[in-house]
């Protein structure tokens, strides 16, 4: 069964979809919804906030929250990047495992974890395929107490998601994700492991994955060749 956060979410849209809240209505407040659903304020908080983050609903300082309709495209619908490697398994695609150990952590990981530059973080690296030609370097950085007794070490693909995987063998339970995307020059090594001209960029997105408190609990790098890639998103204006 969903958190009760993700149910109140689930019930939420129905009432947008539905009509029962239109476009432009003033959402119930807190303390409403903890007293109709029968649920804790931080559950509430926690649903409101994944509504706003996905475009649902808006919320105006001193006014209260506005719904604003179904977005355009929701994530559920059109995964990002690291979203899509934490749901979906990797036996879903063809690749192999390039690095699987504990590392010293870049200073951007490091930043996403909060953890001190050059400290160790366990690494899981892939090469993953498409039509026999390498399309995408997917790299999974996360504290070394989290891979203890996973089967992120192994080199067969995993047959679950990343989270799937760790809310199993861990309990860890994850609430959103943080995405960031850069570009740069490919280093040598990622030239070679892409087959790509090393003066073609190459896109980067960071996903942090993050707990209900907003604690980064893993990072998800995903390395695209710019010229073989574009990234697209929707969302409501404002």
């Amino acid at each position: 069964m969903p958190p009760k956060y993700a149910q109140l979410v689930q019930a939420l849209q129905r009432r947008i979809e539905s009509g029962d809240y239109p476009p432009g209505s003033l959402l119930p407040s807190e303390n409403q919804l903890i007293n109709e659903f029968g649920v804790s304020r931080p559950t509430v908080v926690a649903a409101l906030r994944v509504l706003r983050e996905q475009g649902w609903i808006d919320s105006q300082q001193g006014k209260g929250r506005f719904v604003r309709g179904r977005p355009a495209m929701t994530l559920m619908e059109q995964p990002r990047p690291g979203q899509a490697y934490l749901t979906g398994p990797e036996t879903g695609s063809a690749g192999e495992v390039l690095e699987a150990a504990a590392l010293a952590v870049p200073n951007r990981i490091a930043a996403l974890l909060a953890i001190a530059p050059k400290s160790k973080a366990f690494l899981r690296r892939r090469l993953v395929s498409r039509d026999g030609e390498p399309v995408e370097i997917v790299s999974v950085w996360l504290p070394l107490e989290l891979s203890e007794g996973t089967d992120l070490t192994s080199a067969e693909p995993l047959p679950e998601g990343l989270g799937e995987h760790l809310r199993s063998r861990k309990g860890v339970r994850f609430d959103h994700i943080v995405e960031q995307i850069t570009a740069r020059m490919p280093t040598t090594e990622e030239v070679k492991w892409l087959g790509m001209p090393k003066n073609v960029p190459l896109l980067g997105v960071y996903a942090a994955v993050r707990d209900a408190a907003g604690h980064a609990l893993v990072v998800v790098e995903v390395l695209l060749p710019a010229d073989r890639h574009e990234l697209e998103d929707a969302y409501p204006i404002g």
